[in-house]
């Protein structure tokens, strides 16, 4: 395309931004998204060009054929939206079980004068294996999810409510793991403070538990406010459309 084709893309351009402040969600699909419509109006600008409009009427006919962006950005956000979802069930589904199996294999090798649990309290076992549980299960959500998100998309229709389901029981489910593990940290056993904070593994599993939640509290968040938000045309970029 030529440079006077490129520079003269105000109308278009100004279509693009307006859509931009319109949408939320994950950066670089969010970009690819906007040159992959940029790219689509240029084209159609040009065509028309080609067959007798001025550029700037080309322009306005490009933007007008392509729909106003009240129109187009729901659209735009729902994808945005999917895909952020499905980053957090992927998350959920791969990352939360390997971290189980992790810790399952630090209490298997730690080093302890003690066999393992004897001098731990009585609920120490129960609730151990209560987290490895949730965390399980958390797992099978994710991984329920993810099928929804992806070859079940078209059965379920709107994808918005598992979004928002799947977020929001990260957030439910979070506090309730770290009250657990919490328990199981000042724990008078061989697995609580006796020698573990020395033990560079343990501490390593831990440093990776840390952002693996982290993580999928962001995603989480990430997944609440795209599906909160409600595209609407700013002022200037509609009117110019």
């Amino acid at each position: 395309m030529s440079g006077e084709h490129m520079a003269g893309a105000g109308v278009i351009d100004d279509y693009v931004t307006g859509l931009d402040r319109a949408l939320r969600g994950p950066r670089s699909l969010r970009l690819d998204m906007l040159a992959e419509a940029r790219d689509s109006l240029l084209d159609a600008a040009e065509a028309m060009e080609d067959a007798g409009l001025e550029r700037e009427a080309a322009e306005h006919a490009a933007v007008e054929e392509f729909g106003p962006i009240r129109e187009i950005a729901p659209d735009y956000q729902e994808r945005l939206s999917v895909v952020a979802g499905r980053r957090l069930a992927t998350m959920l589904f791969i990352g939360v079980p390997l971290t189980t199996i992790m810790w399952s294999m630090i209490w298997a090798v730690f080093p302890s004068t003690e066999p393992v649990y004897e001098s731990a309290p009585g609920w120490f076992v129960p609730v151990a294996r209560a987290v490895d549980i949730l965390q399980l299960f958390i797992g099978l959500v994710g991984g329920a999810a993810l099928l929804a998100l992806g070859r079940g998309l078209r059965r379920i229709g709107r994808p918005r409510p598992v979004i928002r389901f799947l977020a929001l029981f990260v957030w439910g489910a979070f506090p309730v793991i770290i009250v657990m593990c919490g328990a199981l940290l000042v724990s008078r056993g061989p697995q609580g403070p006796f020698g573990f904070g020395d033990y560079p593994p343990g501490q390593v599993a831990s440093l990776v538990s840390y952002v693996a939640w982290l993580a999928q509290l962001y995603g989480a968040a990430r997944c609440l406010s795209t599906t909160r938000h409600v595209p609407a045309a700013p002022a200037v970029a509609a009117c110019r459309a």
